[in-house]
């Protein structure tokens, strides 16, 4: 035929020979009779392949046209029927095939292929009854199986363990659900030293009307994020499951049970004697035993070991035992049992030699507890083969050292309050202020720093704002002999009499004689043996300043302590020239006061001579330093209290540091009236009369019938028993106060008239119409004053 169309083609115009096209003569029953090259080609068929067989064999399930090798194809197909004479004889096959979606298809079909066999993670199709069907590389060689060893058996078959069988009845739940799962199994394959972690995704294989045809699983080995996460989660349950109570026993019971049996099968924390008193041990020497006492232990088999581990005796860890060794060294330090370090330790020290006997480890870390730079003790982690068949390795020395890391800042936080404990009772009891005393008359802020490493050595510093009558307000610093809970107790008893005094409003110097005469008197009474040391009240210091905010002046006494700072508006500081009496309790010395004008904006600093002088510093240095620190800008007073403690005390004292500032404020004359009064009785309703105007200029007219009332009683009592000059101040503060002087050093008493007396009633309405009166004294006389709350609109 091809030789008769090469010769005969001419014979058509146009016409040419193709045997690219595919084509192909079926039979009236569907047979293949002939078949072109072209279709051979786009097929894969030859013709002695396919002739006489039923054109049904090159078409899918479906209806479409495939390939000999089952991949199906896209082309167009033509079926044209032939005839001879009378009838029907065949058809005529013409398929006409799109090259480059042929090519797409046949690489479409591959891909789902390749990425079964070359996807790294470990992939197997199982059928509904979890009998393995196909798997790849992966995941065969991960049980060290070939394909036909492995298919067509039970997972549990292939492999075993509890994990196997987890996964085999995931599988079949999701052939009887439909529903994908996941799992993370901890799987040991067979050739491996230890089990791995494994992220494994079961789901079902569907077909077009989604029943369940198979089960496929997806596996991959995250060993190393697994741990990763495991040590993350540790160490963060570490921080909020050690360290609930500052109790120390406790604290290590906490990280103990935290460790055990998660990470160790037995964990023991031994603490050096000093911290369970709350002090800080001395450094541990190499070559030395170290003695250490058990604070907790546990065991993961849950049995007591009392008999052989002492909660209340220290044990001596000779110098050939890790614990020893890494408390030295302040490093951990990893072993096996079999090593000679180890087998030389036990051979010395019993009580290990019976821990390990019993435990049978095979290896363990030591690691010290630090903190501040010094070792508190050391925990001791040990596994045994019957819990942990893997031994620590390095990356178990890094998580040790992070979870000691935490037990040892709790634990110091432990140690800390088990020092501070007593001091703080101390200091309660001392009634210190506990914020910045809030006054019309000046802006305070002060701040106490104790002496010692971290402020543990409490001692005796005090100071005071105390609220005056005539809105003055007294200002109080004292330092106590010595430190601990007696000096802080010493502390808070000066300061009560302080208070005491300043409420019978004596001057500075008076309250001073009066302060070292309690001191002088209480240790005259003092009973019993004696002890050898002084009474911290005995060479006490204090300063104790008055200031009026109506006069702007500040009267001042001290009794051995430094002289206090006056800061200037421009920023320039001076030491106020103040005589200096001898400290408290030396008994008999007078005592002087000084005043001084605080100008507008000005400021003054008290302080205790622990802010002065260090060992480097002596005092004129120190007032030198604090002059200048006191001139560096600063927000507010707080701001300021905190960047002279930074420059003065960067470093731990060996002395209390107490810092007061106040920034007077000078009251304006539109908040002061005054009168002088003539001794005539007729002058009680003109005071009367002046003060309501007053009142009235002050939008306070609500106030007037107390003031009135207040004014007419005291003015009515200078005039029956005082004389003398008269003189008459209203202050409008935060309260308003009336003020009554006289000349007359006698002082009025309040007390109950009867029901037929004429007199006495006076200061009874006082008394009940005012938040609060009293007595002052001055050198020309005395000063009868009451505060009466406003209420401001």
């Amino acid at each position: 035929m091809h030789t008769w169309g090469r010769r005969n083609t001419r014979q058509f115009t146009g016409a040419r020979l193709d045997v690219s096209a595919a084509a192909g003569v079926l039979d009236r029953d569907g047979c293949v009779t002939h078949w072109s090259s072209g279709a051979q080609e786009l097929l894969g068929y030859a013709p002695v392949e396919i002739i006489g067989r039923p054109v049904d064999d090159l078409l899918t399930a479906e209806g479409a046209l495939r390939h000999r090798d089952g991949i199906p194809l896209h082309a167009r197909v033509h079926l044209c029927p032939l005839q001879d004479t009378d009838r029907d004889c065949g058809f005529l096959l013409l398929l006409t095939a799109v090259p480059e979606a042929a090519t797409d298809t046949l690489q479409d079909a591959l891909l789902p292929q390749w990425i079964f066999e070359q996807q790294p993670l470990a992939v197997a199709i199982c059928d509904l009854d979890a009998r393995l069907l196909r798997g790849n590389e992966p995941m065969l060689g991960a049980g060290g199986f070939s394909e036909q060893e492995a298919c067509g058996r039970r997972l549990t078959e292939i492999l075993q363990g509890n994990a196997i069988e987890e996964v085999e009845r995931r599988v079949l739940r999701v052939a009887r659900t439909g529903k994908a799962e996941a799992a993370e199994p901890i799987v040991r394959l067979p050739g491996e030293a230890k089990a791995h972690a494994w992220a494994m995704d079961v789901f079902p294989l569907k077909d077009a009307d989604g029943s369940v045809r198979a089960v496929g699983v997806a596996a991959s080995d995250y060993s190393q994020q697994y741990d990763s996460r495991e040590r993350i989660a540790l160490i963060s349950e570490a921080r909020t499951r050690v360290g609930t109570s500052l109790d120390i026993t406790g604290t290590a019971r906490e990280f103990a049970e935290l460790a055990v049996p998660r990470f160790a099968d037995f964990v023991s924390v031994d603490l050096l004697e000093p911290v369970f008193q709350g002090e800080l041990p001395a450094p541990v020497l190499p070559r030395d035993a170290t003695a250490l006492r058990t604070a907790a232990y546990r065991w993961a088999a849950g049995q007591s070991l009392d008999t052989v581990i002492s909660a209340t005796e220290a044990h001596a860890h000779p110098w050939s035992s890790p614990v020893a060794r890494c408390l030295a060294e302040g490093r951990a330090v990893r072993h096996s049992t079999k090593d000679p370090e180890i087998t030389g330790w036990l051979a010395e020290d019993p009580v290990q030699a019976a821990l390990a006997e019993t435990f049978g480890p095979h290896s363990l870390i030591a690691v010290p507890i630090r903190a501040q730079g010094v070792s508190l003790g050391a925990v001791l982690f040990v596994r045994y083969a019957a819990s942990h068949e893997e031994a620590f390795g390095p990356d178990c020395t890094a998580i040790s050292e992070d979870l000691v890391d935490r037990l040892a800042i709790c634990l110091d936080n432990a140690r800390r309050f088990t020092r501070e404990r007593g001091i703080a009772l101390a200091l309660q009891r001392a009634l210190l202020p506990r914020e910045s005393a809030v006054h019309p008359a000046v802006e305070t802020a002060a701040r106490y720093l104790p002496a010692g490493d971290c402020g543990t050595q409490a001692g005796g510093d005090w100071f005071d704002v105390v609220p005056l009558p005539g809105a003055r307000v007294g200002l109080v610093v004292g330092d106590v002999v010595g430190h601990g809970v007696n000096a802080c107790a010493t502390m808070g008893r000066l300061r009560t009499a302080v208070r005491t005094l300043a409420d019978i409003d004596l001057p500075p110097e008076e309250l001073l004689t009066h302060l070292d005469d309690i001191i002088t008197h209480a240790a005259g009474e003092q009973g019993g043996e004696p002890t050898g040391e002084i009474p911290g009240d005995i060479g006490a210091t204090c300063l104790y300043a008055v200031y009026d905010p109506v006069s702007g002046t500040c009267s001042l006494a001290r009794a051995g302590h430094p002289a206090p700072v006056l800061i200037h508006p421009d920023g320039t500081s001076s030491v106020i020239d103040l005589p200096c009496g001898p400290p408290l309790g030396l008994g008999s010395l007078p005592f002087e006061a000084a005043d001084v004008i605080v100008p507008e904006g000005g400021m003054l600093a008290l302080f205790t001579d622990g802010l002065l002088t260090t060992r480097e510093r002596d005092v004129d240095q120190g007032f030198s330093d604090l002059c200048g620190a006191l001139a560096l800008p600063a927000a507010t007073l707080d701001a300021l209290c905190d960047t002279v403690l930074d420059t003065l005390c960067p470093e731990p004292h060996a002395d209390d540091v107490t810092l007061l500032l106040a920034r007077p404020r000078v009251f304006d004359e539109d908040r002061l009236a005054s009168w002088d009064l003539p001794g005539n009785p007729a002058v009680v309703a003109d005071a009367r009369r002046l003060v309501a105007e007053q009142l009235a200029l002050w939008g306070l007219a609500e106030a007037g019938f107390v003031t009135q009332l207040v004014v007419s009683e005291l003015v009515t009592n200078a005039m029956r028993h005082a004389g003398g000059p008269i003189r008459l101040r209203l202050i409008k503060g935060d309260t308003l106060i009336c003020e009554v002087s006289d000349g007359s050093g006698v002082s009025p008493h309040l007390r109950r008239a009867r029901v037929f007396d004429e007199a006495g009633r006076g200061l009874f309405m006082v008394a009940q119409f005012t938040q609060r009166w009293g007595t002052r004294y001055t050198r020309t006389g005395k000063t009868i004053w009451a505060e009466q709350v406003l209420h401001m609109p």
